[in-house]
């Protein structure tokens, strides 16, 4: 139940809402369709997980010069993702100003500026497609009670094919199956624990029958369907990021039923049984039909000759992407290199903070 002060603080502000649990599910196509509400914002995301192994080097956050230096470094992951956000410019005060005296966190300032931008476009609603934060969903709810959740399932067949083609995840099948059936766990608990927060669709839904699907949503969303959102091909952003990456160049186009069986035609038999293996009860939970005997041999020694394997192919796919696609590689690369320079950063500070400390106790025990 809201109390009075998170109650004045979500009539000052839109309410949140989080796509979950895992990248490749079609996300794109329903986050966009959606952004033809006025009522609704949904930026490209700034996958905060990336972000989230630097925190423990900023310290202690009740530190206002740590925190304000947190909230520049945010912003600056946002200036850094490949699709900058459109019309919108972020002020570093603006945002710690508004978070300072709540409870301090990552997400906090992370949402803020995802606040202050739907608050730019007068939207009513704003939607988070960072899809794996559904591992930090208690923290978002002890900050946001109103949270929303849009649980996106994928056949796992069709998705762990479209990550394997990703410089997102893992380079091997059974990797990727794991990460999915992972993400599926914390979807499915989320959605058992906080049923009348989390709405879950099928992708493969969306595909036959999109204003059904889109329906469902804006319902669930609170917001006005509309029929603009069945014509993807009027979004200047579609347009605009289906010709930035080879992953997202169906975006500016209408559903492709025959997608749903496309991993027919890219997988194997043997990789095929894999995924039915590993999610098969997920694949049965969700109503996928299993095409294999799913009896696929899956022992500790597999998954670690797959994560040398993965290594390997990683970095192939790193300079496959530079000659074949020179801008997605360079956009893609220069947000790692922030993010690598923000860790280089942090860990001589702590350095330096350490050796300062040294320094002290020294002279303290000299005299």
């Amino acid at each position: 139940m809201l109390t009075n002060q998170n109650s004045n603080q979500v009539s000052q502000r839109p309410r949140p809402i989080l796509m979950i649990p895992i990248r490749r599910c079609g996300s794109h196509a329903l986050r966009l369709r959606l952004n033809f509400s006025p009522d609704f914002y949904s930026p490209y995301p700034l996958h905060i997980v990336d972000f989230m192994p630097l925190v423990e080097l900023y310290g202690d956050l009740s530190n206002d010069y740590t925190y304000f230096q947190l909230v520049i470094d945010l912003i600056g992951l946002q200036n850094a993702t490949m699709v900058k956000w459109d019309n919108v410019a972020l002020d570093p005060v603006s945002v710690f100003e508004a978070i300072k005296n709540r409870p301090r966190s990552v997400h906090a300032i992370a949402w803020e500026m995802l606040f202050q931008a739907g608050q730019k476009h007068n939207a009513k609603v704003v939607m988070d497609k960072s899809l794996d934060n559904v591992y930090y969903a208690e923290e978002l709810i002890s900050l946001f009670d109103d949270m929303l959740f849009l649980h996106v399932v994928r056949d796992p067949r069709a998705q762990v094919n479209s990550i394997n083609r990703a410089i997102i995840h893992d380079f091997d099948t059974r990797l990727n199956t794991l990460h999915w059936v992972n993400a599926q766990n914390a979807a499915k608990t989320l959605a058992q624990k906080y049923p009348e927060q989390v709405l879950t669709i099928r992708y493969e839904d969306f595909l036959v029958n999109q204003e059904a699907t889109l329906r469902k949503v804006c319902q669930f969303f609170g917001i006005e369907f509309l029929d603009s959102m069945l014509d993807v091909s009027a979004s200047k952003e579609a347009q605009s990021i289906s010709v930035m990456s080879a992953l997202w160049q169906t975006n500016s186009c209408p559903p492709i039923p025959a997608y749903i069986d496309k991993f027919k035609k890219c997988m194997s038999m043997e990789e095929i049984e894999i995924i039915e293996t590993i999610a098969g009860e997920y694949m049965d939970y969700y109503g996928y039909e299993k095409m294999t005997p799913a009896k696929a041999q899956i022992t500790p020694e597999v998954i670690e000759q797959a994560q040398e394997q993965s290594e390997l192919n990683k970095q192939k796919a790193w300079m496959e992407l530079e000659a074949e696609a020179p801008q997605d590689y360079q956009l893609r690369k220069f947000r790692s290199t922030y993010l690598n320079m923000l860790k280089a950063r942090l860990s001589q500070d702590r350095v330096e903070v350490l050796s300062r400390w040294k320094n002290n106790v020294n002279h303290k025990q000299i005299a």
